[in-house]
């Protein structure tokens, strides 16, 4: 008898010869797991779970509505770029009690794409301060949520304290072509950073 997880579709395409992968990162509810299922070809893999009055003093809810979840693990997507090249997306849980997550999921990145709120920009500092520590090459996109306040690129830039080399642009993280211009993003830098290498 057949398994029930047997297919006929391989899981990846034989021609595919490279994979890349790419961290998803923010802090707690910027939309990073929307933000994955938007842009993955496969369902996405999700580690959420539903939030509870335990959490309550952990997980901050102040200024975030409808929120009921969380990730607790990671977040995975898939994305096949070319026939021989897919990209693996790892969402990474943005509360502070899971940074210990975020060194077995940077091992092997090729950089990251942090997600910010213009609500809540103080919250990105402990994640940026992470992936500089990871030593990941990083594009930041400010994820757009009704009702959040908007403000030019300059200042958005000067209170992240980014340098100028470091891509910053919006997004929708519900729009699929919104996101993967913030994707593109990142790849062009790092393809930058790459043709600088000696």
């Amino acid at each position: 008898m057949d398994s029930a997880l047997a297919s006929d579709t391989p899981y990846l395409r034989e021609s595919v010869r490279t994979a890349v992968k790419v961290l998803i990162v923010g802090h707690f509810a910027v939309g990073k797991t929307t933000y994955v299922g938007t842009l993955s070809e496969i369902r996405p893999l999700r580690t959420e779970e539903r939030m509870t009055q335990a959490g309550a003093a952990v997980d901050d809810l102040a200024g975030i509505k409808d929120k009921t979840t969380t990730t607790v693990a990671m977040d995975f997507g898939r994305l096949t770029l070319s026939d021989d090249l897919v990209l693996y997306l790892f969402g990474a849980p943005g509360q502070q009690r899971f940074t210990r997550l975020w060194d077995d999921l940077a091992r092997g990145a090729l950089g990251a794409l942090i997600l910010v709120d213009t609500a809540r920009l103080q919250e990105s500092f402990a994640v940026m301060d992470i992936v500089e520590k990871q030593g990941l090459p990083y594009a930041v996109a400010v994820n757009h949520f009704e009702g959040s306040p908007r403000f030019p690129e300059a200042e958005v830039r000067e209170a992240l304290d980014l340098s100028p080399s470091t891509p910053l642009v919006n997004c929708d993280a519900r729009d699929r072509t919104s996101s993967t211009e913030a994707l593109i993003s990142l790849v062009d830098h790092l393809l930058t950073l790459d043709g600088e290498q000696p």
